[in-house]
């Protein structure tokens, strides 16, 4: 069954336009072409996008991004500055470690060593379709020691001695993202201490046996810059290529049949430059549509409040075929974490309604009693748009976050208000100053390990009120 997402009003056409792949031609007229291309850019969107984050990553060693080859770790000991570009609204209150996992020979174990009680960490396990799979760390395992062993979908063994749990992914290659908590900047050699202790092995290497053949090194196409993902045809050439390590979930056998009508399918070629101008033109018209129905999302629902992260970020039961939500999860904040894990209210508008923007001055306000209820940390951190990227600024201060309360000066009353704005406020307040551009922003709280008020919305983050 297509799910209703897909519905959409499209343009009207005579014409019947030939898509020939290398196992057949299908005839499609150019209204279902365009319909067809508007569902598979939004169902595709998080898989190119990721692509492109994870071969800067694992793939392209002699870019600025490059962490690790696959299946080796990478611990980033220091938390996120606006140098860092990849990854659009990245935190700064943990720093990461990275696994680029690549599970068609064989699993991988990672190993945790005990991280002290009080401390944050996670491990977020992330697949090709960029579902949040599983998870290790301490709300989901907790502080102690152990290891996890990773396996891709066609591993049939059982769980060997030594090892917690078996994490299975839908695909063959998977991402495995850390946070570890850092408390404050003089904290960061104890940061580095955990992160040390993260150890990442093939099956084989962790029982102590030879090392099992390995697959075809894989010729990794170069992705689309960020902008050309969402007008360039080349988008379902390289979806096709990232499909073929997806292997198709039968709730999505109806799917990719619609799909396949125009040449997007795992691992098919698909060259826009034979297509006729009709044909080209309906799946650019297709693409654009995609784009409108994010931006028609983004204003009535995630804008107002009415949706937020945690209908975005998930298990692939979690979102339950809602590709529209899990496209923008993945355009304002990929590889967000599930709700459960952390949620993110997000403000794009004040209390009025209005965009913000650095000409104008806000207040947040927690009143006394009512600072976001987590059982690890809260913040709010600043992004400058339209690049949703950290915002430099002469005091290096990117957040305001709950390991700050002792610093920060408190309201008569025993609320807390953080001033978000360009220039420093009065020097009394200066504390609580989260410095914003001067132009158009986005602000995001994150509450890592939220408590049930939070995650069930009996809580709920205080409005951006404009000062006049």
């Amino acid at each position: 069954m297509i799910p209703k997402l897909f519905k959409c009003t499209v343009i009207a056409a005579a014409a019947f336009l030939t898509i020939t792949s290398s196992l057949h031609a299908q005839v499609v007229s150019a209204d279902d072409a365009r319909a067809i291309a508007k569902e598979a850019t939004i169902y595709g969107f998080p898989l190119v996008d990721s692509y492109r984050i994870q071969h800067s990553y694992f793939v392209d060693r002699n870019g600025p991004e490059f962490k690790a080859p696959w299946n080796q770790i990478f611990n980033n000991a220091r938390v996120y500055t606006p140098d860092d570009k990849a990854i659009q609204t990245p935190n700064s209150d943990t720093p990461y470690s990275y696994v680029g996992a690549d599970l068609r020979a064989e699993p991988i174990v990672l190993t945790v060593p005990k991280v002290e009680k009080g401390r944050y960490y996670s491990l977020q396990f992330i697949d090709m379709y960029t579902f949040n799979f599983a998870y290790v760390g301490s709300r989901a395992t907790g502080n102690g020691a152990g290891s996890y062993l990773l396996a891709g979908p066609k591993w049939k063994g059982e769980k060997p001695k030594g090892i917690k749990s078996v994490i299975r992914s839908e695909t063959e290659f998977a991402f495995v993202l850390y946070r570890t908590q850092l408390f404050n900047p003089g904290d960061i050699e104890n940061v580095k201490k955990i992160q040390a202790g993260y150890k990442v092995q093939t099956l084989s290497d962790f029982l102590g046996k030879p090392a099992l053949p390995a697959q075809p090194a894989v010729d990794f196409m170069k992705p689309l810059a960020a902008e050309q993902e969402r007008t360039s045809l080349q988008f379902f050439n390289e979806l096709n290529f990232i499909l073929q390590f997806c292997p198709t979930n039968p709730v999505e056998n109806t799917l990719m049949a619609r799909f396949a009508k125009i040449g997007v399918g795992a691992g098919k070629p698909f060259d826009a430059s034979s297509l006729t101008p009709e044909m080209q033109k309906a799946l650019q018209d297709g693409m654009a549509d995609a784009w409108t129905a994010f931006k028609e999302l983004k204003e009535t629902q995630l804008d107002t409040g009415k949706r937020s992260s945690a209908d975005a970020f998930g298990t692939r039961e979690a979102l339950n075929g809602s590709y529209i939500d899990r496209m923008s999860g993945a355009a304002l904040g990929i590889y967000g974490n599930s709700k459960q894990e952390a949620i993110y209210p997000a403000y794009f508008i004040d209390a009025g309604t209005q965009k913000l923007d650095g000409a104008n001055r806000y207040t947040l306000r927690f009143a006394p009693g009512h600072l976001p209820p987590v059982n690890a940390f809260w913040s709010l951190t600043m992004y400058e748009l339209p690049e949703s990227l950290l915002f430099a600024n002469p005091l290096n201060r990117y957040l305001i976050n709950s390991p700050m309360l002792p610093s920060l000066k408190g309201d008569r009353d025993g609320g807390v208000t953080v001033y978000v704005q360009n220039t420093p406020p009065d020097d009394d307040r200066k504390a609580n100053w989260l410095p914003a551009p001067k132009g158009p922003f986005l602000a995001v709280m994150r509450l890592y390990w939220p408590k049930s008020e939070a995650v069930n919305g009996k809580w709920k983050a205080p409005p951006l009120q404009r000062m006049d």
